[in-house]
């Protein structure tokens, strides 16, 4: 007998047995670990665009990431890019002269970001929101009226430039308060009547913030407004601004989960009572790490998202899509969010990454 033989059969065998193992699909999917959580997302239609940036690093992305980044958006159903500053102190994100001519310590801009954005815009049958121009400087200093000049100038030029753009769609007006505090109210007055009088009365948006406990100034040892002062002061802003601004969109990531409901049906029916819409500004990063900023975890995104449906918020626009949901985001954290998102909305994933 050939001593080989038994070796040979048991081979075969071992063969036999590791092809009907391959044959099996014995993938995981996400239903079989799913809960009952009672959460439902409403969901993001809207992104910042954040170049021009306050507290968050740069991706140095050009012409070809910026394009594949407005198809992943397009792809998760966000339908409006909304620029969230033009400039802020001495850098820009264009070289505009009415700026550069009120201060003459601009640096240079390589990049003409406003007619990317907007060409991006077009391309993807998406609508876009000029971001006006911060100083950083002259209205925290009590100079309201010099923001108020240039920003004015800056709106005439950038229509005159880039209004013919199908997509250019409404204005952010940019400068944040959480309070009824420097002139805030007489800027935005200003500013947002006369890019509607230019503009054929394009939209205009504000994106204030709560003053909550994990704002800075309470933080550093301020007090936090109680729902009735938050709704207080800005049921006076609102009257002041009444017919220049159009879109109120809140930021939820400076108060208490707990507490976020709270503020945003106050929020609501602040805005109805003026006539204006109201979205939400859901931040998709997290506050609570003490790291500024990495991408949120999914489960507290999932409960904020869920807590404007709730309350019946007409939109969402997030902070900010490309650098903490994005799948071309430098943060990996940020592809698993956009996967999270894609797999609770039904959304198929074409970015997905099979390792």
């Amino acid at each position: 007998m050939n001593k080989r033989l038994p070796l040979l059969l048991l081979g075969l065998l071992l063969l036999c047995g590791c092809g009907s193992r391959a044959g099996k699909d014995t993938r995981l999917t996400p239903a079989q670990f799913a809960t009952d959580c009672p959460y439902r997302a409403l969901p993001i239609r809207a992104t910042f665009l954040d170049e021009i940036s306050w507290d968050i690093p740069h991706q140095n992305w050009g012409v070809s990431e910026w394009d594949r980044d407005f198809r992943a958006m397009k792809d998760m159903g966000i339908e409006t890019v909304v620029m969230i500053r033009s400039g802020l102190g001495r850098w820009l994100a264009a070289p505009f002269e009415s700026v550069m001519s009120a201060r003459d310590d601009c640096y240079y801009p390589p990049v003409d970001l406003v007619e990317l954005f907007l060409t991006l815009a077009d391309k993807y049958g998406m609508a876009f929101y000029f971001g006006t121009y911060d100083s950083g400087q002259w209205w925290h200093e009590g100079e309201y009226q010099k923001e108020i000049d240039v920003n004015i100038r800056l709106i005439d030029e950038v229509w005159a430039k880039y209004g013919h753009h199908p997509s250019f769609k409404g204005w952010y007006l940019s400068q944040e308060v959480s309070r009824r505090t420097k002139n805030i109210s007489a800027i935005f007055a200003a500013m947002g009547r006369h890019a509607k009088e230019v503009s054929g009365g394009l939209p205009c948006m504000i994106s204030p913030y709560i003053h909550g406990i994990k704002t800075d100034q309470v933080m550093a040892g301020d007090r936090a407004t109680t729902y009735e002062e938050h709704e207080r002061e800005w049921d006076a802003i609102l009257a002041d601004i009444r017919g220049a601004v159009d879109i109120l969109a809140f930021q939820d990531g400076q108060v208490d989960y707990s507490e976020l409901y709270g503020y945003l049906c106050v929020n609501k029916q602040l805005a109805g009572k003026y006539g204006m819409r109201c979205w939400t500004n859901v931040e998709s990063f997290d506050r609570d790490m003490p790291i500024r900023f990495l991408p949120i975890k999914w489960d507290k995104l999932l409960y904020k998202l869920d807590a404007a449906r709730r309350a019946g918020m007409e939109d969402v626009i997030t902070f900010e899509f490309s650098h903490f949901m994005s799948p071309n985001s430098v943060y990996p954290a940020a592809h698993g969010l956009y996967g999270r998102y894609c797999e609770h909305l039904g959304i198929e994933n074409r970015w997905k990454r099979e390792k």
